[in-house]
C-alpha cells in the first residue's frame, strides 16, 4: 500500500477491530447510525445478530443492475454502491478496491478475504441492496427484526431499522463469497488506514466522514 502507511498506531487500532466480532461491530454501525442513539445496546445487538442471519440465508441471485467501474472511490469515501436511478446502477470504485486488497494482504487477513475476492463481494452486497429495494425482502427483513411501530388489533406496522440493511448485505457478501469475516471488518480498517494517511487519501487531521470507505445509496 503506498497511499496509507501503517504506523503503530494505526496497526494497534486495526488490531483492536480484528478482535471484535462482526456482530458487534453490526451493532456499533447501528449505535452509529442516526435515529438509533440511547437505544439498549443489547437491542442493537440482537437486530444486528438478525440483519447477519437474514443477510446470510438470502439465496444468491445475479444483480439485474447495469454494473459499471471507475476511479475516484477514495476521494469520496466510497468502494461502491447502489443507485436506482435513472437506472439500477452498481458503482464499482475501483482505486477503493485496490487499496483493501492491498491492505488484506498488509495486514495478513488473505486467509479470509483472498486476492480478487473483493470485488466479487461488493456486487454481492449491492444486490442485496438491489433486493431490499425492490422487492419483497425489504418487508421480510423488516418482519424478522419485529421493529413495531404500531398496532391494531391483530395487525402490526413494522418500521424500518436504519442500518440493519447495511449489515444484511455485508453479511450475504459473506456468505456468497466464502469470505472468513464480513467485509464490515476490513472496511472498517481501510478506514482506519486512511484516517491515519496523509492527504488527499486520508485525513490525518482530522475528517469530515464518520465512516469513510461505506457505501451510500
Amino acid at each position: 500500500m503506498t497511499a496509507v502507511l501503517l504506523d503503530r498506531a494505526t496497526r494497534a487500532a486495526i488490531e483492536a477491530l480484528e478482535a471484535t466480532d462482526d456482530i458487534a461491530f453490526g451493532a456499533r454501525l447501528l449505535a452509529n447510525t442516526p435515529t438509533h442513539e440511547g437505544r439498549d445496546p443489547d437491542l442493537l445487538r440482537r437486530w444486528a445478530r438478525t440483519a447477519t442471519e437474514f443477510g446470510a440465508a438470502l439465496d444468491p441471485v445475479a444483480t439485474t443492475a447495469r454494473i459499471v467501474e471507475s476511479d475516484g472511490g477514495l476521494a469520496r469515501g466510497l468502494l461502491a454502491r447502489y443507485t436506482s436511478r435513472p437506472v439500477p446502477t452498481v458503482e464499482l470504485f475501483t482505486d477503493t478496491l485496490a487499496l483493501a486488497d492491498e491492505l488484506a494482504g498488509r495486514l495478513g487477513w488473505r486467509h479470509w478475504y483472498p486476492a480478487g475476492s473483493l470485488r466479487a463481494a461488493a456486487i454481492a452486497h449491492e444486490t442485496v441492496h438491489e433486493q431490499l429495494h425492490h422487492g419483497p425482502a425489504k418487508a421480510a427483513l423488516r418482519r424478522s427484526l419485529g421493529h413495531v411501530v404500531l398496532r391494531a388489533g391483530r395487525h402490526r406496522l413494522y418500521g424500518h431499522v436504519a442500518g440493519a440493511d447495511e449489515i444484511a448485505a455485508h453479511a450475504h457478501a459473506r456468505a456468497v463469497c466464502g469470505l472468513g469475516r464480513s467485509p464490515l471488518l476490513l472496511t472498517a480498517a481501510l478506514a482506519a488506514a486512511a484516517e491515519a494517511a496523509e492527504p488527499p487519501y486520508g485525513t490525518r487531521h482530522g475528517s469530515p466522514h464518520a465512516s469513510p470507505h461505506g457505501r451510500k445509496k
